[in-house]
This record gives C-alpha cells, sequence and structure tokens, in this order.
C-alpha cells in the first residue's frame, strides 16, 4: 500500500526546485527504486515532484570536446546515442547490462547515481570518466567531481531541494580505452556482486593516465587509487598489471550476502581488475 501523498507535475524546472524546497518533498524522475521504497514503507513522502515535463533535463550532446547529458536521460537513451557510443563505451557496455528492457526504458542516469547504491551499474564508469555532476537547486547550482559525490552508503552531498541536473566529462582521446565488467549470479535483470570498470590513456608507449573504478564491493563505489599509482606512468607489463589488480583487491571493503562471499567479491575484483587492464593495454599497444 501507498502512502498518502501530493503529486506535482509542475511546467518548468524553477517551479519543480520551488516546490522541492517544501518539508516532505521528493523528486520523482524514472522512480525505478523510488517507488519500490514507497510500497515497501521504506519513503513516506509528503509530496511527489514528477519531473516528467521538464524536457530540458534530458538529452546527450558533444561540444567543445565536453560531453553532457541531462539528469533525466535514460539508459535506453544511452544505449542508442552515437556520442555515447563513441565517447563513453565503458557506459554503453553497463547500459546493456542494466536491468531490463523495461526498466532501461524508464531508468534515468541521475536516478542511478542518486538512489546511492555500491551496485548502480551506470556509475563505475563514470568514476573511470572521472565525470562531474552539477546540483541545482532553488538556491543556485554548483559542480562537483562524482569520486566526491558519495560520503557513505546511500548518503550523498546533496543539500535539501537539490537535484542532479546534468552529468558532463572531457571526451577521451583516440589513445583511450575503456572497459566495464559486470559479474551477477545471471546473465540479465540481476543486482551486480562486483562492478568493474578501468580507463587507461597512452602515450609514447606509456600509460598516462588510469583509473580503476570499483562497484558493490565497498559502501560506494569508489578509485583503487594505489591500483591506478602502480600502472600511471609505466610501460605495463603483466607483472605490473597483476600489482595493480591485488591492489585493487586490497582496497575492496566487501561484505557477506545472499548473493556472495567477501571472499568470492574480492577474488572477483583481482581477477577482473587484472583482465581488463590487460585487455584495455593489448588493445592501445
Amino acid at each position: 500500500m501507498y502512502a498518502t501523498f501530493d503529486l506535482d507535475r509542475p511546467g518548468d524546472l524553477a517551479a519543480a526546485l520551488a516546490i522541492l524546497r517544501t518539508k516532505g518533498a521528493v523528486a520523482l524522475a524514472g522512480g525505478t527504486n523510488l517507488i519500490v521504497d514507497m510500497r515497501a514503507g521504506r519513503e513516506r513522502p509528503q509530496r511527489v515532484v514528477s519531473l516528467d515535463k521538464l524536457g530540458v533535463l534530458r538529452g546527450i550532446r558533444q561540444a567543445r570536446g565536453q560531453v553532457t547529458i541531462g539528469g533525466r536521460t535514460t539508459v535506453t537513451d544511452l544505449l542508442l546515442s552515437p556520442v555515447i557510443a563513441k565517447t563513453a563505451p565503458a557506459l554503453v557496455e553497463s547500459a546493456r547490462q542494466f536491468a531490463g528492457q523495461m526498466v532501461r526504458n524508464t531508468a534515468t542516469v541521475a536516478g542511478n547515481i542518486a538512489c546511492g547504491s555500491p551496485a548502480a551499474d551506470l556509475v563505475p564508469p563514470l568514476f573511470a570518466l572521472d565525470a562531474r555532476l552539477t546540483l541545482v537547486s532553488a538556491r543556485g547550482r554548483r559542480t562537483v567531481p562524482i569520486e566526491s559525490f558519495f560520503i557513505g552508503y546511500k548518503k550523498d552531498i546533496r543539500r535539501p531541494g537539490e537535484l542532479i541536473s546534468r552529468i558532463s566529462w572531457k571526451a577521451p582521446s583516440s589513445r583511450s580505452c575503456a572497459l566495464f565488467y559486470k559479474l551477477a549470479r545471471r546473465k540479465g535483470d540481476a543486482i551486480t556482486v562486483v562492478g568493474v570498470a578501468v580507463a587507461l590513456d597512452v602515450e609514447r608507449g606509456r600509460c598516462r593516465r588510469a583509473r580503476v573504478a570499483l562497484g558493490a564491493v565497498a559502501p560506494t563505489v569508489f578509485r583503487a587509487r594505489e591500483a591506478e599509482a602502480i600502472l600511471e606512468g609505466q610501460t605495463l607489463t603483466p607483472e605490473l598489471i597483476e600489482s595493480a589488480a591485488e591492489a585493487a583487491a586490497a582496497a575492496a571493503r566487501p561484505i557477506d550476502d545472499i548473493r556472495a562471499s567477501a571472499a568470492y567479491r574480492r577474488h572477483g575484483v583481482h581477477a577482473l581488475v587484472r583482465r581488463l587492464i590487460g585487455q584495455a593495454w593489448e588493445k592501445l599497444a
């Protein structure tokens, strides 16, 4: 049973932000998390502010070397976009693995970020892209790196009434490669057991930039910075890649739950980081 609530469908962003300032108001984008939580009694909002009329929050564009997507852009939008296919193939792969077709048609990028789950599929590739989030409210706007957004399990830095209006990143060079792998208990419509995204930039035969982002193995998605430091500035060898994989596994803080043991998750991190870094380096070299 749903609790009683008021539903608002504002026609412009300013009106939506004004309503979200009121106590007990929450934003509704795709609703694939919020509606489930409301039905389960985990969320009991007094006002639900639907964003479905706000076309300004949806879309994908590339300009001046920057890729920008609106917060209300859906997972299916990602899969259909030639811009995303070219500039963020790891994000495309995570979108392919995201739930089922009906959920992908509704679920939004900002919603997947804002839910705060460490198993959120889209978040590790966005970490690997060094994505930045624009947060807007009736008081103004600010931009923050995605890696600074999460402060704990399902906790983030948003202030009351703030929305993720857009996500942006610098378009990668032709000498870069990004990969993503989702380990789950079945092929489709499954919660992530381990999610790994890696990105490498190569210059003159050396790894100039490395990103290793891990999901579902800590209270939040995070970067394995020790692993990145092992790779950067180096010509990668199997030994270096193995060291980076070991460092990533050591940085993980997994738990035992119904989907997997902590030991299995840590082993998955090691195996997947080693595999993806090796594949990315082979493509670039």
